[in-house]
Formats: C-alpha cells, sequence, structure tokens
C-alpha cells in the first residue's frame, strides 16, 4: 500500500514540475519577447522599466507598444488553448477546435459584413493603406455571428440530441456555408474593403488597446474557473458517457454548458484579434503526449503552452522581417501545421 502511495506521489510531483517548468519557460520567453525589436532594449532595461526605474523612452516602448501585445498573446493563447482542450474532451473529437467548429470562419464573415455591407473599413490616404474605421463596429459583428455560430450547433445537440460526431460535422458545414458567404460579399464589394477584410482575418495582436485586454482576460479567467470545476467530469467522460454517468456526472448538462462557455471564449478572442489558427488544436495535441489525458494537469499546461506559442510567434513576425510586422495567422499556421501534420503520423505510426 505504501508503495502505491509513494508512487502516486511520484506521479503528483512529475506533473506539477513540468506544469512549473512550463511557467518558468513562459516567463522567461515573455521577458525576452519584450525586450526583443528593433529599439535595442536590453531585459536590464526592460526590468527597470516594469519597475518603474527605467528612462522615459524605455518606459514608452514597454507599456505602450511591446506589453500590450505580449499581454494579448499571453491571453489570446491561453484562451484558445483552454478551449481547444475542452472542446476535444467533451466532443471527444481530437480535431474539434474554434477553427473546426465554425466559430473562426462565423467571426470571418461577421467582420466582412461589417467591413462591406456597414462601412467599417475605410482607406487611408495618408499612409496609402487600409484601416479599419469602426474595430468596436468590427468586433461586435464578428462575435454576433461567431456566437451564431456557436448556438445553432447547441441547438442541434439539445433540440435533436445530436452526438458529439455531428456536433463536429454541424461545425464544418457551417464553416463552410460562412466561407462562401463572406467570399459573395468580397465578389460584389470594392478592393478597398475587400483588403480591409484581409487585412483583418490576417489577425493582428497590436490592434487591442487596455480595455479590449481587460474583456478578453475576464472572459478568459471566468471560463477557466468554469473548465477547473469540471476537470473531474471530463476525466470521466473520457471513459463514455454511460460511465460517467454512472459516476454521478450530468453529461447532457457538462457537454452544453462547457461547450457554450468554450465557444463564447473563442469568439470573444478572435472578435477582437482576427483568425488565429491551429493554437487551439495544437497546444493540448502537444502536452496530451506528454501529460497524459488527466484533465487536472492536461488542461492548465495546455492553456500554458498555447500562451508560450503564441508569444514565440509574434515575436517571430516582429522580427522575421523587421520592421514589418508579418500576419500572425499565417505564422502560427506555419508553425502550427507541419508540427500537428508530425504528431498525426507520429500516432498512426504507433499504432
Amino acid at each position: 500500500m505504501k508503495h502505491n502511495s509513494d508512487t502516486y506521489k511520484g506521479y503528483i510531483r512529475k506533473k506539477n514540475l513540468f506544469i512549473l517548468s512550463l511557467a518558468m519557460l513562459l516567463l522567461i520567453t515573455a521577458l525576452w519577447a519584450v525586450s526583443a525589436g528593433s529599439a535595442g532594449l536590453t531585459v536590464k532595461e526592460v526590468l527597470s522599466a516594469l519597475f518603474g526605474f527605467g528612462s522615459e523612452r524605455s518606459a514608452v516602448i514597454v507599456f505602450n507598444h511591446r506589453l500590450p501585445r505580449i499581454i494579448t498573446a499571453a491571453v489570446a493563447g491561453t484562451g484558445l488553448a483552454a478551449a481547444g482542450c475542452v472542446m476535444q474532451s467533451i466532443l471527444k473529437n481530437p480535431l474539434a477546435s474554434a477553427s473546426t467548429l465554425g466559430i473562426s470562419q462565423g467571426a470571418a464573415f461577421g467582420a466582412s459584413f461589417a467591413i462591406i455591407v456597414l462601412g467599417a473599413g475605410t482607406q487611408n490616404q495618408t499612409l496609402n493603406g487600409v484601416t479599419i474605421s469602426s474595430p468596436y463596429l468590427v468586433s461586435a459583428c464578428a462575435f454576433f455571428f461567431a456566437v451564431l455560430s456557436t448556438l445553432i450547433i447547441l441547438g442541434l445537440s439539445h433540440f435533436k440530441k445530436a452526438t458529439p460526431e455531428s456536433m463536429v460535422l454541424s461545425g464544418v458545414a457551417l464553416s463552410t456555408m460562412f466561407s462562401g458567404a463572406a467570399t459573395l460579399l468580397q465578389y460584389f464589394a470594392a478592393d478597398v474593403k475587400v483588403a480591409a477584410v484581409v487585412f483583418w482575418t490576417f489577425g493582428d495582436l497590436g490592434c487591442t488597446g487596455w480595455n479590449e485586454i481587460i474583456i478578453m482576460a475576464i472572459t478568459v479567467a471566468v471560463s477557466l474557473v468554469i473548465f477547473s470545476l469540471n476537470r473531474w467530469n471530463f476525466n470521466a467522460l473520457q471513459s463514455g458517457d454511460e460511465t460517467a454517468k454512472s459516476l454521478g456526472v450530468n453529461v447532457t448538462g457538462v457537454r452544453l454548458m462547457c461547450m457554450l462557455v468554450s465557444s463564447l471564449t473563442a469568439a470573444v478572442i478572435v472578435s477582437f484579434v482576427g483568425i488565429i489558427s491551429f493554437i487551439g488544436l495544437i497546444a493540448p495535441h502537444l502536452i496530451r503526449r506528454v501529460i497524459g489525458n488527466d484533465y487536472r494537469y492536461l488542461l492548465p499546461a495546455s492553456a500554458l503552452t498555447g500562451t508560450l506559442l503564441l508569444v514565440v510567434s509574434d515575436t517571430a513576425a516582429r522580427l522575421i522581417a523587421a520592421p514589418i510586422i508579418l500576419p500572425i495567422g499565417a505564422i502560427t499556421s506555419f508553425l502550427g501545421a507541419p508540427l500537428f501534420l508530425y504528431l498525426v503520423f507520429r500516432g498512426v505510426g504507433r499504432r
């Protein structure tokens, strides 16, 4: 009996040590990300600015430019990864995420509608470029259609008793429908408005202010609390619905509530920063191979990994072609797609 107790304590210790290591790596990476760039700040200057002892120049660069981007990346990465992790659990599908369930595509259609039909995209003659003249209108429309996609999927689940597999297939159908609708809008739109739509769908972590960051942070924090309270339910669901019911889990209630919370979280993030691919899909996969399917540890580790991936991706977007900032959506796709293919084929090989 003592041997079993020691084995379990060792198991817990390894999981906690891994999560702590991830947190430390994230802290170091974030500090490096704040200092990296054309301004030539050192880590010492960044720390001095953060603690109020730096020069005015370093303080302006850190607090007005770098820190908002890093915090946006941290909040968005945490929310997307945690939401993807929960979706994969409750739908029992390793490909479930905001992108595969039509949430991101619904947001993209909402943004297209706001920019093209409601006139939220304009041309900046001074910079000879495209700007979003009404970012809150674009965000509101993106959020509305992202939530609409979620409600359609949940409605099918509740009223038609759809299976988790049917919910994923419904998400694929909605993705196709919203993508087609957005294409039609762009086909009849002026060039400048099409350019504004394309610019939004690239994803941009530098477009958020502190108000938007606070809204996203509160949403993500609430969702993490709800997910944490249901971590044992997620573990029970891994053994099948009948086993979970026998353990006292309200399977339908947990599935609907957590699906709604995770979808709303993804919708809020996407509506503010645009389409960011693969973070919600790849982070849980990556961590599951290291830490297993115990959601007491998989959930926080996935959230930290999503944050780490997005911070690294954003830093790469700023540095690769500096002073040009590359689209964050393209960077996450380039990093995420090959890694995901590697994990998929490695899993197939093991079978």
